[in-house]
């Protein structure tokens, strides 16, 4: 559910809002009639996709060695150029 609110009664009525946001409401808060501002529940599928990819990327670090040889500061310079 979207809720249009005011700057000044989402300012006084913040917690309650915010328990209202947990429970999947949705505030659009305005200021002098213009929206300025949204308040939503969090995107739970992107935060949890984000975990996962750094958990992908931490396995893949994990399971290779380092690379003998490997001048990692003359490889920097070289892509500067």
């Amino acid at each position: 559910m979207n809720i249009e609110i005011g700057s000044y009664e989402a300012k006084t009525k913040l917690p309650e809002l915010l328990r209202g946001v947990q429970l999947g409401n949705r505030y659009t808060i305005t200021l002098r009639g213009l929206v300025v501002a949204e308040l939503i529940p969090p995107d739970i599928s992107k935060q949890h996709a984000a975990a996962e990819a750094v958990a992908d990327m931490q396995r893949f670090i994990s399971s290779h060695d380092a690379m003998e040889g490997i001048d990692t500061k003359a490889l920097i310079e070289d892509g500067r150029d």
